[in-house]
């Protein structure tokens, strides 16, 4: 009987094992911090005050090769570098393309204006 008692559990143990890789949705995994806060456009970001959190939407179009330390997230509004090393993750295993959800504060390096992250979903 305890045979019978497990089986319907290992069953669902390995349908979800199988089926677990063709069931992600995007915007379902979160590095850091989840975003909460209404998106604004790259360029709208620019102009908020290091201070302010802001939280941008774009595709991710290039990523550091070694360390994943930082990306670059393009809209129809232009291209932003994002830092991600003082938020504590990276983004090795983030795909290019894939649309992402950032949230963090404007910073100026040097002459170079990035968002530091604080989090993100994609």
């Amino acid at each position: 009987m305890k045979v019978k008692a497990r089986f319907p559990a290992v069953l669902a143990a390995i349908l979800c094992v199988s089926a677990g890789p063709g069931c992600h949705r995007e915007g379902s995994q979160v590095l850091g911090e989840a975003p909460t806060a209404s998106p604004v456009s790259l360029a709208a970001a620019r102009g908020t005050p290091g201070s302010d959190t802001v939280t941008v939407t774009g595709t991710l179009v290039e990523k550091c090769p070694e360390a994943g330390c930082w990306f670059v997230l393009q809209d129809a509004t232009g291209k932003l570098k994002v830092d991600t090393k003082t938020a504590g993750f990276v983004v090795v295993e983030v795909p290019l393309h894939r649309t992402l959800t950032v949230s963090g504060r404007m910073v100026t390096n040097g002459t170079e204006v990035l968002l530091a992250a604080s989090g993100l979903r994609y």
